[in-house]
């Protein structure tokens, strides 16, 4: 079963996080939500609020097969400017281990420095906060060890992706099947 560990900051995207959660879950990933402010109940960008399955700073310790951040204002600048997470990204990245973020949230993997020289994309707005990157507007680019996407439009089809490079494409094909999503 492959490990996944979402930190999840107030103002999170709901749209992002759910549909990204909802797909992995679906597909036998263990998928650890983490609150990073200390409060089981985050609210999102959107006023919706959910329940985090941990608060613990040992989550941060942990191991993970990808450590995969939602985007959405404020919850990005949140997960940036978290240095617990920002040395959580660097020694996933140096132990070989996967990255990934949606919309807003490259700029956490820019902070870590974990763009430097690779492939990205992100929500259109936050392109120029990239710097260390090669910015593409694909929906979804794999950059080895690192994953990114474009925002609430694109979730389906990371998370899908995500699917894909851990479990096969069988499985990412049943899921699309299952879920509705067209053209996977």
């Amino acid at each position: 079963m492959s490990k996944v560990l979402m930190p999840i900051a107030e103002g999170f995207e709901e749209a992002e996080a759910v549909i990204m959660i909802d797909v992995l879950r679906r597909s036998g990933f263990e998928v650890t939500t983490l609150g990073t402010q200390e409060k089981k109940l985050v609210r999102g960008a959107h006023n919706i609020t959910i329940e985090v399955d941990t608060i613990d700073d040992d989550a941060f310790n942990g191991e993970y097969d990808l450590v995969l951040l939602p985007g959405g204002m404020p919850g990005s600048l949140v997960l940036k400017n978290d240095p617990r997470l920002t040395s959580m990204l660097i020694k996933q990245v140096e132990s070989g281990k996967h990255v990934g973020a949606i919309c807003a949230a490259p700029i956490a993997l820019e902070e870590a420095g974990v763009l430097n020289g690779q492939d990205c994309t992100s929500y259109p707005g936050f392109k120029d906060q990239l710097l260390t990157a090669f910015y593409l507007e694909d929906r979804v680019v794999d950059s080895g060890l690192v994953l990114t996407s474009r925002g609430p439009g694109t979730a389906f089809e990371f998370a899908l992706y995500i699917v894909e490079k851990f479990k096969g494409e069988k499985v990412a094909e049943e899921q699309a099947h299952k879920l509705l999503v067209k053209d996977f």
